[in-house]
């Protein structure tokens, strides 16, 4: 399943990337690593993140993770039609190869909402409020760098929520997540404004 990650986002699937160049990075990237490393006895088992970057030369791999990054889980776990935990339960139990998931057609954005200052110095403890309201728009909200305190939710991190909203046009989506985004507050709180606009722009060709 596939993601595109942006710093403050994330979006699925990914119309931006044409099926020969997710052919070489499977082929040339992540097939040659998950055989060596059965061949060394440490068998591929669980989430695989291969985290890839496309330049002037191709696909290149910047790093792998034994799990999704937070936005990437946000976009790509909504779309899943099957039970999240038969999937978890047949891999570790090395039977993966006998379920096969099922992937909503629906297209998934999330936007994180960071702190002021983030990636730089930032404050703590702001309250947060219109995380119902968010979710009754219909968004997903996920939490990140927040606590309670007092009964209160307040911000604890840098990236505080990561907002997350479904739709059948990924123009449906941003309009969802970015209305959810509104209703979103605390001091010194920020997103961008641009996440899955390429994907959006696109589809719409």
């Amino acid at each position: 399943m596939l993601a595109q990650h942006r710093r403050h986002g994330c979006y699925s699937p990914v119309p931006l990337l044409n099926p020969g160049t997710l052919e070489e990075i499977l082929e040339h990237r992540v097939k040659p690593t998950v055989r060596h490393m059965a061949e060394e006895g440490a068998p591929v088992t669980g989430t695989l993140y291969a985290g890839c970057i496309l330049t002037e030369r191709g696909p290149e791999l910047l790093e792998y993770n034994c799990r999704f990054g937070d936005p990437e889980t946000q976009v790509v776990i909504p779309r899943l039609e099957s039970d999240l935990l038969e999937v978890l339960q047949a891999c570790a139990e090395g039977r993966l190869a006998q379920v096969t998931p099922r992937w909503s057609d629906q297209r998934a954005v999330c936007v994180v909402v960071a702190a002021g200052g983030y990636p730089g110095p930032y404050d703590k403890g702001h309250p947060i409020s219109g995380l119902a309201e968010a979710e009754a728009v219909g968004a997903l909200v996920f939490h990140a760098g927040t606590q309670l305190a007092e009964g209160q939710t307040v911000t604890a991190g840098g990236r505080i929520l990561g907002v997350t909203a479904l739709g059948h046009t990924f123009r449906e989506a941003r309009q969802t997540v970015y209305q959810a985004l509104e209703q979103v507050r605390f001091e010194g709180a920020y997103w961008r404004q641009d996440i899955a606009l390429r994907a959006e722009q696109a589809e719409g060709q």
